[in-house]
């Protein structure tokens, strides 16, 4: 039997299993339904941090104003913008009571911008519950009811949700579902809401945390330097003995993380570098990921090709089973994909891309792993932030 026969089932077999597992880990068990505005309800403070957040803060600051849930405030941090992102603020507090603006002071020494900012909110806050929430995120009005009262149900301390990704352009569709699928491999839901494991993460995008926990484990202070906050937040609470709940809210709230390629690759290339920067196996994983990630790119759409090209080269009954697993391959490989793209709103035929996309998500990983490797560090909202 001819060794190309052998490689490719052994590539046919690997691709079947590989794919199967990717696409399996991502379990999010606890669902937040809409609910009715919960009787009695504390004091909840809704905390925002706003730099340069033009194009969002208006719409992200009147549907948290539009909240059912009867008691809370809003405490909405400018953090020195340069844009039009104050104007507008101060223009929604002038109709709004609830609306609550403060101009944040400038970055002290060994602090990261977002905590500094969500500590100053913090800090401003009176509610016996924080919720944190992105200036690119869009609540539903039912969003803070629903998850105060799924918080209660599930018992957490610190309660977060996945929401919804909205992705208009060609990149973002073709580039953000490889990224999500990829997260879900890191940080698997289950793992994160078993108590007994040290697994811990978090959703910046929407937190919602009890005060006295806050305080408890040193609020953003205590990860100061930290640029992936959230995720730091989350490993305070979890690893301090408090309960950590992450759920699916995407019927909820929804995100619009990035506009553009640029946008996507600044930010994904911060965040990927920032979790490979200070574990060694997990540097060495994500090189080697990149790496399959180019190869798989690069391979997948040759595959069939070859195998045709072994046919009119006298290679018979074996070509033709070469190019059939490399068709099921794809086959395989694009509906689950398409798959994907449903759940995200997303034609399905941006599978199409799934090379493409790979391709720079592979980019993104390589480029990660050389910056912590190089020791360069990474610029994020026009700041510099290095090893």
């Amino acid at each position: 039997m001819s060794i190309f026969l052998i490689t490719s089932t052994i590539l046919f077999l690997s691709g079947l299993l590989i794919i199967y597992w990717l696409h399996n880990q991502y379990h999010l068990d606890i669902v937040v339904q809409p609910v009715s505005p919960p009787h009695n309800a504390p004091l909840m403070s809704i905390c925002v941090p706003a730099r340069n957040e033009e194009k969002n803060i208006r719409a992200c600051a009147e549907a948290i104003l539009s909240q059912t849930y009867p008691n809370f405030e809003v405490v909405v941090l400018d953090d020195r913008s340069t844009d039009s992102t104050l104007e507008i603020l101060h223009s929604l507090a002038v109709q709004n009571h609830k609306l609550n603006v403060i101009i944040g002071s400038d970055l002290p020494s060994g602090w990261a911008g977002k905590p500094w900012a969500l500590h100053q909110a913090a800090a401003h806050a009176r509610g016996d519950w924080l919720c944190f929430v992105d200036a690119d995120t869009l609540l539903e009005p039912e969003t803070l009811s629903s998850c105060y009262v799924k918080a209660l149900e599930t018992g957490a301390d610190l309660f977060t949700i996945m929401t919804f990704q909205v992705t208009v352009t060609f990149w973002e569709r073709a580039v953000m579902p490889l990224v999500l699928t990829a997260l879900s491999v890191g940080f698997s839901p289950r793992k994160v809401n078993d108590p007994k494991r040290r697994d811990a993460v978090a959703n910046g995008q929407f937190i919602l945390i009890k005060r006295t926990v806050y305080d408890a484990i040193g609020g953003h202070e205590q990860i100061k330097d930290q640029i992936v906050e959230d995720k730091a937040i989350a490993e305070q609470v979890k690893w301090n003995g408090y309960h950590l709940v992450v759920a699916d809210g995407m019927r909820l709230a929804r995100t619009r993380m990035y506009t553009s390629l640029p946008q996507m690759w600044e930010g994904w290339t911060k965040n990927i570098y920032l979790g490979l920067r200070d574990q060694p196996g997990l540097l060495a994983l994500g090189a080697f990921g990149g790496l399959l990630s180019v190869i798989a790119a690069l391979f997948l759409p040759v595959w069939p090709l070859l195998g045709l090209a072994w046919y009119l080269h006298d290679g018979g009954w074996m070509a033709i089973t070469v190019i059939l697993k490399a068709l099921i391959l794809w086959a395989v490989l694009l509906y689950t994909r398409a798959a994907v793209a449903r759940k995200m709103n997303i034609p399905r035929w941006y599978a199409l891309t799934t090379p493409l996309g790979a391709g720079v998500f592979a980019a993104m990983m390589l480029t990660s792993a050389w910056k912590v490797l190089s020791g360069r560090g990474v610029t994020w909202r026009g700041r510099r932030y290095n090893p």
